[in-house]
């Protein structure tokens, strides 16, 4: 069953410097966390470098990679024509003979004009080449849809690559799944398509004294439990996490203790943190910001009907995602188009059979 959504609301938080104010936890972007990531990478190997549109001398244009152009030169930040197919193609060619890229697409939008470098050449080489060649490369960059942008700067490509084997998936959350993840996928030996959300970039979150550690990793492949609880399991991944995060709290005022995974990775999937959710909770609903067919919550459904778990299940899975269709220009269309926490809280009193 496919729950549409009705209408969304969006609130933006104010955008917060980086702060030290505390010695236990910091606050800072999204933005602020990758670029903490890319510096961090850039400095402790040579082999790291950053290519795309605008990367360079303006900064990037959402301002991720500020700063980076004149702390590490020419040599390492490289602005690029407005050409996807080939530098994306130069970046795997980089790879390919022991170099570290990371390829910025100034929205993942633009990623289709290099769809074939992608998806035929990045994730096929380790394959085709019997193991010889490794294409360690990070494609990044916003996913989804921002605001106002419409149809053709709008679309959530997450389900898309996760088609694809040989690529891994990657899409965070906070600003801890932000630094932690985009670390470990430029050390990955893989290519790593990494999926950033727009509306996060100025968003504030915690971060521990350990996420500010250089040394700082998250696993790829590792969902987090964001939530605990015993009623009903929410999963879901990127910006819809905080809409999950905001329907356990309703959900919580009306008696119904809702546990939230945060996906952190779609390709792999952590479907054993999905399995144990689902032997507690026996409830299930998975929320995306993406269109309904061939989503990953149909993915995550029909695992769970083909596993043993399945039989864990006291109501059928409901999933709740973005109207089927074209994003719309105007503001009030769009906002009706994507889930909002009353959505997911609607979702979730259906499968559990709550009367509103």
């Amino acid at each position: 069953m496919v729950f549409q959504v009705s209408r969304f609301s969006l609130s933006f938080l104010p955008r917060c410097s980086f702060s030290l104010a505390s010695t236990a936890r910091v606050k800072m972007t999204v933005r602020e966390a990758l670029n903490m990531a890319m510096d961090e990478e850039l400095e402790r190997d040579p082999r790291v470098f950053i290519m795309g549109e605008e990367v360079a001398q303006y900064d990037g244009a959402y301002k991720v990679t500020r700063g980076l152009w004149k702390k590490y030169g020419d040599d390492r930040v490289i602005d690029t024509p407005i050409t996807e197919a080939g530098f994306a193609g130069l970046c795997v060619g980089a790879a390919l003979v022991g170099l570290r890229p990371i390829c910025e697409f100034m929205t993942m939008n633009f990623s289709l004009q290099a769809v074939d470098v992608v998806v035929n050449s990045a994730a096929k080489f380790f394959y085709m080449s019997a193991g010889v060649y490794n294409v360690p490369i990070v494609f990044r960059g916003p996913n989804g849809a921002a605001k106002g942008v419409a149809a053709q700067h709008s679309q959530d490509l997450t389900a898309m690559y996760t088609h694809f084997p040989g690529l891994k998936v990657v899409s965070p959350y906070s600003c801890e799944d932000a630094k932690g993840l985009l670390k470990s996928a430029i050390r990955d030996p893989d290519p790593v398509v990494f999926l950033e959300n727009e509306i996060l970039y100025g968003e504030t979150f915690d971060m521990s004294k350990e996420a500010m550690s250089k040394d700082y990793l998250l696993p790829i492949g590792k969902a987090k439990i964001e939530k605990a609880g015993k009623n009903i399991t929410i999963v879901s991944w990127s910006r819809a996490v905080g809409f999950c995060l905001e329907a356990a709290k309703i959900l919580s005022s009306q008696g119904i203790d809702a546990e939230v995974i945060n996906l952190r990775s779609i390709r792999p999937l952590d479907m054993s943190a999905i399995y144990k959710s689902v032997m507690k909770t026996n409830h299930l609903i998975t929320v995306e910001l993406g269109w309904p067919s061939c989503g990953v919550g149909a993915d995550i459904c029909a695992r769970l009907m083909e596993s043993e778990y399945f039989f864990h299940l006291d109501a059928p899975v409901v999933r709740v995602t973005g109207v089927d269709g074209p994003m719309p220009y105007a503001w009030t269309l769009e906002d009706a188009m994507l889930p909002s926490a009353k959505d997911v809280v609607e979702a979730a009193k259906k499968v559990l059979g709550v009367k509103k």
